[in-house]
């Protein structure tokens, strides 16, 4: 009826978002704030994406679930739920025997949580991996194997890859270790919904991951804790620890060195993996290892996050030769 300023695309033509006319199949597609061009892959989790006229097309293929444990006491369960929990006890991880009187559970790592530093925060010191009758004790940077007179014969493989110790089991189990108090547990598909402990139900929702021993839901991460405590005479814990408040002269120099987090250095992966989380986690290790080992506190929390990163397909060279060095030479 009237002229409108403004820019329009041509007839047949559509708006690009970038400030271009294409043709309907050139139309680029979205994914975490970034465009990608017609045609152009992503991978997200275990499957490929491909954008195809403005829509993401992907593959369907049901990837293995992981669990993160690091540092004083953080859990990033299965379902991609981020608490934190302080325990000094041994706690179960994770088991496929989650009390169904007709299912015989075929694994159950436990993680023995002891404190570090002076502020009361926990870090993983051991891991127990009870495979069928067979027992693995992963502490002091080794495991050793014990047999059991009770279980059914699981076999397991043992390898080194770079700084982790990897436990591949043929029951669809993996544990990734450090060394140190970071375990990563992979589960294959089959276990959806089918384990318990401090790594959730490994259902696709986080939001009922907080599901106690006794199998009711709670929104409270010290009573869902505390129920998987493996030994009644662990005390209960019942209060959140706030390291950098019981510790703030070293407040200021937790959140400097943790600032790499949100730095430019990381910028690549802002967008696929939210920082925040893990740089407050970073400033809580930062705080409570007052007592040795706070560098490696330190890069246990920036190694977290960069691990989140290479699953994101986003890889960042953040160690140097003054933050968090690993000397290849030697370890090769």
């Amino acid at each position: 009826t009237e002229c409108v300023s403004g820019c329009v695309c041509p007839e047949g033509l559509f708006d690009d978002g970038r400030g271009g006319c294409v043709e309907q199949k050139d139309c680029p597609c979205i994914h975490n704030n970034e465009w990608y061009s017609s045609g152009d892959k992503i991978k997200v989790d275990c499957n490929t994406c491909t954008c195809q006229k403005g829509v993401w097309k992907c593959t369907d293929d049901v990837c293995y679930g992981t669990c993160m444990i690091y540092g004083s006491g953080h859990y990033n369960t299965f379902d991609g739920k981020f608490y934190d929990f302080d325990g000094s006890c041994e706690y179960v991880a994770t088991q496929d025997f989650c009390g169904d009187k007709n299912s015989s559970g075929s694994f159950s790592i436990i993680t023995e949580n002891v404190p570090c530093g002076t502020t009361g925060v926990t870090c993983s010191k051991a891991i127990k991996m009870f495979l069928g009758k067979t027992e693995l004790k992963l502490e002091n940077k080794e495991y050793k194997e014990i047999q059991r007179d009770v279980g059914d014969d699981v076999q397991y493989w043992n390898r080194t890859v770079g700084l982790y110790l990897v436990i591949e089991a043929s029951n669809g189990v993996m544990l990734i270790w450090d060394k140190k108090t970071t375990v990563f547990i992979k589960l294959s598909p089959d276990y959806k919904g089918k384990v318990c402990g401090l790594c959730g139900n490994f259902d696709d929702k986080a939001n009922n991951d907080f599901t106690t021993r006794s199998g009711l839901q709670d929104s409270n991460a010290l009573n869902f804790g505390n129920s998987w405590k493996q030994s009644p005479m662990c005390p209960d814990v019942t209060q959140e620890i706030k390291p950098c408040d019981l510790k703030p002269h070293r407040k200021s120099w937790a959140e400097k060195e943790c600032s790499i987090i949100q730095s430019e250095i990381f910028k690549i992966c802002h967008s696929k993996v939210d920082p925040l989380p893990y740089y407050e986690a970073c400033v809580h290790d930062a705080c409570s290892c007052d007592s040795g080992g706070d560098c490696e506190c330190f890069c246990s929390a920036v190694a977290a996050y960069a691990q989140e990163c290479i699953k994101a397909e986003a890889c960042v060279f953040w160690r140097t030769p003054d933050i968090c060095p690993i000397f290849c030479d030697y370890y090769n």
